[in-house]
């Protein structure tokens, strides 16, 4: 089997779904080594053709290929023991289904939520369905073995945060980010552009016109004279009025791009923090219930999938007074380096 095996290259397809997009990242093995790496995103959550056609133009070679998921469930969590006599006392587990991660910790998720995964994607079949909180250990598996500080998980519509230290996980949870507005909108009404409904409705009145009284007054076209080739004469300019409209309409299209990005840079500003807020109530949380092994922390660790911007880092800096620390993530790439970990094991 092992020799029928080598002969065929091994293909796993990692799949991580965010707001609006699905990205799809594949690996390709041959004798163990990593021989290629291919990327896509697509438009939309749910499994379409155009990705369907994207996985299967790698997998219809090789029958040894593996469907690695990032859970998207909003009920999933992470608590600090693996005992299943201490489960129930951090959250009811009759409803879901948990694994116990490196014989210390365990992860959880819904049941009816993995079971909804599974049926999504029963056209390929699923392989691997693997927790944010692996994903996040995994990733600062070079910070969790010191002292005791947070690491965040930011994607589009979760947040995944733990305190570890000395590899030990304190605290975790798995936050869904439904976010809301900062402050209202406020609507102003310039007064020098409103309307006197009371002139508005007396229209035009046609019998002030004056020119129209002195109507015959008016000189017949044969008083101008003999009209000759207007081309001629050297006191006609030509007037172009094409310069005018493209810089008239080039200003317009820069008044519409830079008032897009503002509203983009406010958006991704009350996104921040609300980011900011939800994490806030959570370290409380870990301080004061009693469930916890609280410890003050001091440094926080932040896997960036989405692209915050510097006033999250401000936040923790001002309001918690923490040291903040960044690191860029492409979750469906650290997603394939999890799967085949998990497969080699």
């Amino acid at each position: 089997m092992k020799f029928i095996e080598s002969l065929y290259i091994k293909v796993f397809v990692n799949i991580v779904v965010a707001k609006k997009s699905t990205q799809i990242y594949i690996n390709l093995y041959a004798k163990g080594n990593l021989r290629d790496s291919f990327e896509e995103t697509f438009d939309g959550k749910t499994l379409n053709e155009k990705m369907l056609s994207f996985i299967k133009s790698y997998t219809k070679e090789t029958p040894f290929y593996y469907i690695s998921i990032l859970d998207y469930s909003s009920e999933q969590g992470a608590i600090p023991t693996c005992s299943k006599n201490l489960l129930p006392r951090y959250h009811d587990m009759s409803e879901c289904e948990y694994k116990c991660q490196d014989k210390q910790w365990t992860h959880y998720t819904s049941k009816t939520d993995l079971y909804e995964i599974e049926r999504h994607y029963e056209s390929i079949g699923v392989d691997f369905i693997f927790s944010p909180f692996t994903i996040l250990s995994q990733f600062f598996k070079d910070k969790i073995d010191g002292h005791v500080a947070l690491y965040i998980l930011i994607q589009e519509e979760f947040i995944s945060l733990s305190v570890f230290e000395n590899s030990k996980l304190l605290y975790a949870q798995h936050l869904d980010m439904n976010y809301t507005e900062v402050s209202e909108e406020l609507e102003t009404v310039d007064t020098s552009l409103e309307l006197d409904i009371e002139e508005e409705e007396d229209g035009i009145d046609l019998e002030n016109i004056d020119a129209m009284d002195s109507i015959d007054e008016m000189d017949s076209l044969d008083d101008f004279g003999d009209i000759e080739d207007l081309d001629s004469l050297d006191d006609i300019e030509e007037f172009d009025e094409t310069e005018d409209v493209e810089e008239e309409f080039y200003h317009e299209e820069e008044q519409i791009n830079n008032q897009e990005t503002e509203q983009e840079s406010e958006e991704t500003f009350n996104e921040d923090y609300q980011r900011f807020t939800h994490v806030q109530k959570s370290i409380q949380n870990f301080y004061e219930d009693s469930n916890y092994e609280s410890q003050f922390v001091e440094n926080v660790y932040i896997a960036d999938a989405v692209g915050i911007t510097n006033e999250l880092k401000k936040f923790f800096e001002e309001e918690l007074f923490m040291s903040v620390y960044i690191r860029q993530i492409m979750l469906s790439a650290e997603l394939g380096e999890v799967a085949i970990t998990e497969f080699m094991a």
